[in-house]
C-alpha cells in the first residue's frame, strides 16, 4: 500500500487543478504510476476530481484489478490508464478527459497540431482513435483491457491522443507534465478554433515544437507552471522534480 507522501499530495492537486482549469468536470480522472511499484498504478475511487481527497485513492494492478477496495467503486475507465502504463514503462501519469473544447477535433478532419509556444508539450501528431473501428457499437466506453490496449496502440509514443466522440488521453513522464499538457491541449484548442475563423492558421514547426517543448517541460517553466495551477486551484505546491 502507498503512504501519504509528496508523490499522493500530487496526485490529489492533480485533481484540483485539472477541475479548476475546466479541463475536467463530474468526469474524466488522473492517475499516477506507483512510486515504490512500477507494476501499479494510483488514482481516485470514482469521483468527481474537484472533490478528490487522500483517503480516495487506491491502488491497482496494470489489468486494473483493484488492490483493497474497502468498499470503494472504482472508475469504470481505469482501463485506459492501466493500458497506457503497460505500453510505455517511461509514462508515469495519465490523464483522460473530455474537454469541450478539444472534442470538436475527434470529430471532424480538421487536425491538432500546436498553434502556439506553450501548447508545444502536446506533440507534433495527434492521433484519433475511434473504439468503433473494432468494437462496434458501444457506450463509448472504455471497460476492458482488450479496449485500453487497442487504445494504447493508436496513442503509440504521442503525447496526446483524441478519441472520437469521447474525449481525450494525455501521458506524461511526470504528473506536472500530464496536468501541464492537458491545460495547453485545451488552450490549443481554443486558439486554434478561433483562428480558424480568421483564416489558414499557422501552426508551429516540428523545429519549434522540439524546441519549445524543451522549455517547456525543463524546470524554469514546469515549476513555475506548476506553482501557479496550485495557487489557482488552492492547493498546496507539492512543487520540483523527483
Amino acid at each position: 500500500m502507498f503512504d501519504k507522501n509528496n508523490d499522493t499530495d500530487k496526485l490529489v492537486a492533480a485533481n484540483r487543478i485539472l477541475a479548476r482549469e475546466d479541463v475536467v468536470d463530474a468526469f474524466g480522472h488522473v492517475s499516477l504510476r506507483h512510486p515504490d511499484n512500477p507494476s501499479r498504478y494510483v488514482m481516485s475511487r470514482s469521483r468527481s476530481p474537484e472533490l478528490v481527497e487522500f483517503d480516495d485513492l487506491m491502488e491497482f494492478e496494470l489489468d486494473g484489478e483493484v488492490i483493497d477496495d474497502q468498499g470503494r467503486v472504482p472508475y469504470g475507465e481505469r482501463m485506459i490508464h492501466g493500458a497506457v502504463f503497460e505500453a510505455r514503462p517511461e509514462i508515469t501519469a495519465v490523464v483522460h478527459n473530455h474537454s469541450y473544447e478539444v472534442l470538436p477535433f475527434g470529430i471532424t478532419e480538421t487536425p491538432m497540431r500546436p498553434m502556439v509556444h506553450v501548447a508545444s508539450v502536446i506533440g507534433k501528431f495527434l492521433p484519433v482513435w475511434d473504439i468503433a473501428d473494432k468494437f462496434g457499437d458501444t457506450d463509448m466506453l472504455v471497460r476492458t483491457m482488450e479496449q485500453g490496449r487497442d487504445l494504447a496502440g493508436t496513442m503509440a509514443n504521442n503525447n496526446c491522443m483524441l478519441m472520437r466522440g469521447h474525449g481525450a488521453v494525455v501521458a506524461g513522464r511526470t504528473l506536472e507534465e500530464a496536468v501541464t499538457t492537458a491545460i495547453y491541449l485545451q488552450v490549443n484548442a481554443k486558439i486554434l478554433s478561433a483562428a480558424l475563423h480568421h483564416g489558414t492558421p499557422k501552426g508551429l514547426s516540428d523545429g519549434e515544437i522540439e524546441r519549445s517543448q524543451e522549455t517547456q517541460f525543463s524546470p524554469l517553466a514546469l515549476d513555475r507552471a506548476w506553482e501557479y495551477f496550485c495557487a489557482r486551484a488552492g492547493v498546496e505546491t507539492a512543487q520540483g522534480q523527483d
